[in-house]
């Protein structure tokens, strides 16, 4: 890694060990959490070192050592809580790292962009797809849409412009990304606004991963917390029909479009959050949204769940441990220990994965399978 400031920006924490030293203290920290659970191997998925991040947000930093027109540059905060201004990121995809000082320059030179810019955010696919979302603090009129528009012809990328309670989409307001997964070819829209992995190609081995350890199946798969259809359309591949849950409706709108792009129809999305799915699975309550879909229909066997960093409630805890098979993604290694302690009760662990989707960083992602014993 060459960036000036790695590791002192807030992205990068562990910045005083190369890539196989900070991964193999990741590993070391989580053997020893779920030591009290399994001592079975685990799988270790490796990221690239650098270019493996496709998604970035930066704040713009104004410098008016120069007069009334001040400079404008990338910027985050450091540990210290200084602000440091970025001239390039190795983590971020090479398309990222090109764009940034050739639309840093074209926003300087022009007043109409440069006045009351705030922040910048970057969204970017492997298909060399590029949405730029520029937010303001301030109004935009006619002249910023554009002076835009041109900025897009010019850059050959997307761009939405945001400011309080206004979003103007010039183009589309999405890019569009194509997986190869397990040799075969997936095809997504990943919205502005709404969750995608931003380590793409980490992504895709998590995906792998799981479907390695899925059996054919002619029964049916229940998701909690289904985003964008990220694991589900694959997925789908393997189950006789699956129903996915997802509380945030632009993901819910995106998924429904990644399942036309891929011509899957044995996928049900419904729009709740998992507590209201155990009550619709209960019959405690009746749901407008569940008028077209038959619930006694399914006949599950396997769970999917892929919670935010708080893991999963009381309630769906309590629902999962009933099905054959359960598959746990984590994105937060202590809630997925909390979980286990409940989970371990009635089923076994069978595989046990690290994905190092978030390289350089504390975090990191498991992905288990448990066995009803």
């Amino acid at each position: 890694m060459t960036c000036e400031y790695f590791g002192k920006c807030g992205s990068c924490k562990l910045y005083e060990m190369n890539y196989e030293q900070q991964l193999e203290y990741k590993i070391k920290r989580e053997k020893q959490r779920f030591s009290n659970f399994t001592n079975i191997e685990f799988d270790i998925i490796k990221s690239e070192e650098e270019n493996f991040r496709y998604r970035a947000e930066f704040r713009i930093w104004k410098n008016f050592d120069d007069g009334d027109n001040p400079t404008i540059s990338y910027a985050m905060t450091s540990f210290e809580k200084n602000t440091l201004e970025i001239d390039s990121c190795q983590i971020l995809s090479k398309q990222i790292q090109e764009l940034m000082p050739v639309l840093l320059e074209k926003l300087q030179n022009d007043e109409e962009f440069r006045f009351k810019l705030y922040a910048i955010e970057f969204l970017n696919s492997t298909t060399q797809d590029m949405l730029v979302t520029l937010i303001y603090h301030k109004k935009l009129g006619e002249n910023w849409i554009q002076k835009a528009k041109n900025l897009e012809e010019k850059l050959n990328i997307k761009i939405i412009g945001r400011s309080r309670k206004q979003k103007e989409v010039l183009s589309e307001d999405f890019i569009n990304e194509e997986l190869n997964i397990d040799g075969e070819n997936f095809k997504f829209h990943y919205k502005e606004g709404g969750f995608t992995q931003p380590n793409t190609k980490v992504n895709v081995k998590m995906i792998e991963w799981v479907l390695k350890h899925l059996e054919k199946s002619d029964k049916d798969l229940c998701e909690l917390y289904c985003g964008g259809g990220n694991f589900t359309i694959p997925l789908s591949k393997k189950f006789n029909k699956v129903l996915a849950t997802e509380i945030s409706k632009t993901s819910i709108n995106s998924a429904l479009e990644n399942c036309k792009l891929n011509g899957i129809e044995n996928i049900d999305f419904i729009r709740m959050s998992a507590e209201e799915f155990v009550e619709a699975l209960e019959e405690k309550r009746e749901f407008r949204r569940l008028k077209d879909v038959d619930l006694k229909s399914y006949n599950f066997d396997t769970i999917f769940v892929d919670p935010p960093r708080a893991g999963l409630d009381d309630t769906t805890r309590n629902l999962v441990k009933d099905y054959e098979k359960i598959i746990y993604i984590s994105c937060n290694p202590e809630t997925l220990h909390r979980d286990l302690q409940t989970l371990t009760k009635t089923h076994e662990i069978k595989n046990f994965a690290l994905f190092d989707q978030f390289s350089y960083t504390e975090h990191i992602e498991s992905g288990i399978v448990l066995q009803k014993v």
